[in-house]
């Protein structure tokens, strides 16, 4: 199925060679390097941020740009987003200029961000309504996985809409069906608090052996090769000791994640004693001014903390 409609710009649309038409909203680290390999894996993408400056670079890749979220999913098959919370999700669905308004049978909106998942499943409803399929497809990894093409994706709702866009999805990593609307989210959740776990244990640990003398780089080295050397803190160990002003991911929006499974988790009654630890050391990293830092900034958090 080609669209026919025009874009905000004027162009229209007429058959590609490049299959189904992608649309994308939000272009910012997470979904701007996503839109990059899929413009380079050949796929007709339209796209809208907020930035229109920083996403040239994309147009310059050959992205054709929208002027709102509602003038892409006019144009696409499929639109994907990436946006960092529940009140910029609703924005984009709502209103005259938002997505929700030109779906229609046949359509997909796939939501590659880490929202709570009750206000997905709210989404989900809406669009459900206009006869199209949203799935929530959240993404485990930071902008060195999007560029390779290896992040893991849980996805959530109907198994015939995921089919349909799993190629897709396969050009940014491994997809992963987990049930309806919303469990993708809840299962990255779950994941998320075991990234910020690990990452504030393994600031502890190396905390302790520098204070006791131990060169710091052995330490880190040492600990990295040792049972708890998962990927995340192998990748993460160089910015501990220089932590980079550009973030992979910033203590900011873990945060917001560990605080949507802290609510999700009180909804189900399950206690995690960790996830508030690390709710509890991340408010103070905020409070230092880390908030835009990146999480292997958690060490030197602890540095500044009283003893």
């Amino acid at each position: 199925m080609t669209p026919t409609h025009n874009t905000s710009q004027g162009h229209e649309m007429t058959e590609t060679q490049g299959g189904t038409t992608l649309g994308f909203v939000g272009l910012g680290h997470m979904g701007g390097n996503m839109a990059a390999r899929l413009l380079a894996a050949g796929y007709p993408v339209f796209g809208e941020s907020r930035n229109r400056d920083g996403a040239q670079w994309l147009v310059n890749e050959g992205l054709s740009w929208c002027d709102t979220p509602r003038a892409v999913a006019e144009a696409a098959e499929v639109v994907l987003t990436s946006i960092p919370d529940d009140d910029t999700l609703r924005d984009v669905a709502s209103g005259a200029d938002g997505i929700v308004g030109a779906l229609g049978p046949g359509k997909i909106w796939v939501d590659l961000s880490t929202v709570s998942p009750r206000a997905s499943r709210d989404v989900a409803e809406q669009v459900g309504a206009t006869g199209a399929a949203m799935l929530d497809a959240p993404v485990s990894g930071s902008v060195p996985q999007v560029r390779s093409g290896t992040l893991t994706i849980m996805v959530g709702g109907d198994r015939r809409a995921y089919e349909r866009v799993e190629p897709v999805l396969r050009e940014l990593g491994t997809p992963t069906h987990v049930g309806a609307n919303g469990q993708g989210l809840v299962l990255k959740l779950a994941i998320n608090i075991s990234l910020a776990v690990q990452m504030l244990a393994l600031s502890e640990g190396l905390l302790i052996a520098e204070r006791d003398g131990v060169d710091r780089e052995l330490a880190l080295d040492v600990m990295t090769a040792s049972p708890i050397g998962s990927p995340m803190l192998k990748a993460r160990g160089p910015l501990v000791l220089d932590l980079p002003d550009d973030a992979w991911f910033d203590i900011g929006l873990m945060h917001k994640d560990i605080r949507l499974a802290l609510d999700t988790a009180g909804e189900l009654g399950v206690p995690v004693p960790s996830a508030r630890a690390a709710d509890e050391v991340l408010t103070k990293a905020a409070q230092l001014g880390y908030e835009h830092r990146d999480i292997a900034g958690l060490y030197q958090v602890l540095g500044e903390l009283p003893r």
